[in-house]
């Protein structure tokens, strides 16, 4: 988790839109004084400060100042960006580096479009629409680290279930990451979740395909490798089993 102020609107230096991984697939940068938003419309894998997280298409980011980010892009990659000093006042929120913004994806990104068309980038306006973006993306965090009702192992494992996505994870792995053993990791999720940990990450895989399938344009394949389910005829059983249709059909019907 991270602390970000926001009782009052931050100093908004730069908004714009992003295209990278087209000449090169590693971005590699600091900015000392600078925190950044990014809204992502790709996939890619996303290092802060040592800790890598997999992105997919509406999530988004925030990365404190002078933390040193590594992008490792699959292609051509393009995302909504905002560089700001946030205020110093009030009590911060906590938030995670990583979300899936899911059905607020759109909203963000006709907040940060506007915020762009916008000028200049220091302006009362621009900075009111950064602002707003940034309570929404405070919002999606399900609640403090002092206020969460979770156990701290199922909170620490749902977030990490969260930001990988893509790839391949496995209970015990996830237990380690908790802290707890697998069988009091199941346990627990059992008891707050009413789910398994591996029901829990086929759910929230089969509803990132189907938001995916439904709101961009990635390929099947590419969907399906976004969600950690890269065989595609494993991914179409999948699609089958939990969404009840084949991943063209989701997509032509929606």
């Amino acid at each position: 988790m991270i602390a970000l102020p926001l009782a009052t609107p931050p100093e908004v230096v730069n908004v714009g839109s992003g295209i990278h991984g087209t000449r090169r697939l590693r971005d590699v940068f600091q900015l000392p004084d600078l925190w950044q938003l990014h809204l992502y419309t790709y996939s890619c894998d996303l290092t802060v400060a040592g800790t890598t997280y997999a992105v997919a298409p509406g999530y988004v980011s925030l990365t404190p100042a002078g933390a040193l980010v590594q992008f490792d892009y699959r292609g051509r990659s393009e995302h909504l960006y905002a560089h700001f000093r946030p205020s110093d006042v009030g009590e911060p929120s906590y938030l995670p580096v990583v979300q899936d913004a899911g059905d607020t994806a759109p909203l963000l990104t006709g907040l940060l479009r506007s915020a762009i068309e916008a000028s200049p980038s220091g302006s009362a306006r621009v900075a009111a629409e950064v602002w707003t973006v940034l309570w929404r993306v405070a919002d999606l965090a399900a609640a403090t680290p002092e206020g969460d009702p979770r156990h701290p192992a199922v909170a620490t494992a749902t977030a990490y279930i969260e930001a990988n996505l893509a790839r391949p994870i496995t209970v015990a792995a996830v237990a380690r990451l908790a802290g707890v053993s697998h069988n009091h990791l199941t346990r627990l999720f059992q008891a707050e979740t009413g789910s398994t940990v591996i029901g829990y990450l086929r759910r929230r895989r089969m509803t990132r395909a189907r938001h995916l399938l439904v709101s961009s344009t990635l390929s099947i394949p590419a969907v399906a490798a976004s969600v950690g389910i890269p065989d595609l005829q494993a991914f179409n059983k999948a699609c089958h089993r939990e969404l009840g249709a084949s991943p063209r059909s989701i997509r032509t019907t929606a």
